[in-house]
């Protein structure tokens, strides 16, 4: 399975404020920093405050901080509420017409497993355990360069 960039850019976002020790930062440090769009990353920080990941502030002083502890942020979490879906082959999306080999296939339930195994492995580790090095800010962070 391959992340999109979305989820890698949401993992940017966090990973980079989970260094700056609660003080706010602003969008464009985070793209200037990583060298990626400004305008993905307004997507990004939007949709991370809608989902409680992160605070946003208005304003002179304002910004953007962790909402929680990096010990309490579930890389599984992230994972699932950036990712768009997980159907992995076709038949996973019931848009779909019904594949014509459905009503002999055993694949799709040997994929899922390994869909829900890899999120299960992702829920083993949080934000915190992503950044271990504690560097002022994390240096090489590269998780997909897969598009949403």
């Amino acid at each position: 399975m391959q992340l999109t960039r979305y989820t890698d850019y949401s993992l940017r976002v966090l990973a980079y404020l989970s260094q700056k020790n609660d003080c706010a930062v602003t969008i464009s440090e985070i793209a200037d920093y990583y060298n990626i769009s400004r305008n993905h990353l307004v997507k990004v920080v939007h949709h991370l405050a809608s989902t409680g990941f992160i605070n946003t502030t208005r304003g002179k002083g304002g910004g953007i901080r962790l909402a929680h502890k990096p010990e309490s942020i579930c890389i599984g979490d992230v994972v699932r509420q950036t990712e768009p879906h997980f159907d992995i082959v076709e038949c996973f999306n019931h848009d779909n017409p019904p594949c014509i080999i459905e009503p002999l296939c055993a694949l799709k339930m040997s994929l899922n497993e390994a869909s829900q195994s890899f999120l299960a492995v992702l829920d083993k580790y949080t934000l915190a355990d992503a950044v271990k090095n504690n560097s002022p800010v994390v240096q090489n962070v590269t998780f997909s360069n897969n598009t949403r």
